[in-house]
């Protein structure tokens, strides 16, 4: 309760000086325990650690606490501009801007600013900054990895083939 991102099970282990595989059961009992309990906080895996968070059922209240009614929102050029990243990283600036068909460079900046991407390198190739999406994506969109994004062909069209042939 008192870090502000997810902790590695390992961590746990060598703060608490006990075996990862039993820090490992004790957060998984915890977890279902708060949830057969209907907590209104969850103790969940994300992002190569643990994190509680507010139940869904709860969000609205906490938000309305917490926030005191404000929103912080993305705009649609940024949730697209965020999309192209996640599923094409690492990326340059360029290939983002060609895949949207816009220039991406102010929604690139307010992204990392709030540190949904980061800087990954340079293309070896064109010396452009390359960007990735940070563990703090992950942790908002509380997937444990990029491996749980969802699979992009059922919203894609039927001649996408065509359409990436003829860039």
């Amino acid at each position: 309760m008192v870090v502000d991102e997810p902790v590695a099970e390992v961590t746990l282990a060598q703060v608490l000086e006990r075996p990862t595989a039993e820090i490992t059961a004790a957060l998984r009992a915890l977890s279902e325990e708060y949830t057969a309990a209907g907590r209104g906080f969850d103790l969940r895996e994300v992002a190569g650690g643990w994190r509680f968070y507010t139940r869904a059922e709860c969000a609205a209240l906490v938000e309305k606490f917490v926030r005191d009614g404000q929103q912080a929102r993305l705009t649609q050029a940024a949730l697209e501009t965020l999309a192209v990243v996640a599923y094409r990283q690492p990326v340059s600036r360029a290939k983002v801007a060609a895949v949207r068909g816009v220039s991406s460079d102010g929604v690139m900046r307010t992204l990392v600013a709030r540190g949904l991407v980061e800087e990954a390198g340079t293309d070896p190739e064109s010396q452009a900054v390359l960007y990735r999406t940070t563990s703090y994506f992950l942790e908002r969109l509380g997937l444990r990895s990029l491996d749980e994004l969802p699979e992009l062909a059922p919203f894609l069209p039927d001649d996408v083939e065509i359409l990436e042939e003829q860039k």
